[in-house]
């Protein structure tokens, strides 16, 4: 499936939008590509999100020290990403279908509220705690 959207040119799109983003500055490349990795995981699912993510910074012409700011972004999208919608993530319908049969039933509408509501702000935060934590690592 993966692939085949890059055959398809999702892959390719995807790393002229980064390489626009790389253009930005760290802050924005980094907060870009993980917002741009959350929404995709949100309607795709986190695990072929993260793939596609990973192919389309692969080929983006960024400098290494925002590449690489790039990847952790994609790994922390991917992982916050889904929380948006409950179809972003496997064990999240697996989890509401199981709350339904112990009849506490959480709508979509319910779970995209609330999604909304907490996610992006820690996604935001989170991702600004990398763009200033990754370089204070020794190389």
């Amino acid at each position: 499936m993966v692939y085949g959207l890059g055959n398809a040119g999702l892959t390719a799109y995807g790393a002229q939008v980064l390489n626009w983003l790389g253009q930005q500055g760290a802050v924005i490349a980094t907060v870009g590509t993980g917002f741009l990795s959350a929404i995709v995981a949100s309607v795709m699912n986190n695990m072929p999100a993260t793939l596609v993510g990973a192919l389309a910074i692969d080929q983006a012409q960024v400098p290494a020290a925002t590449r690489e700011l790039m990847i952790y972004a994609n790994v922390i999208g991917n992982d916050l990403g889904p929380k948006f919608t409950p179809i972003g993530s496997l064990a999240t319908l697996l989890w509401l279908h199981v709350l339904a049969e112990k009849d506490y039933k959480i709508s979509w509408g319910q779970y995209i509220k609330i999604g909304l509501l907490i996610t992006p702000p820690v996604l935001l935060v989170t991702l600004l705690a990398l763009v200033f934590w990754l370089p204070l690592l020794p190389s």
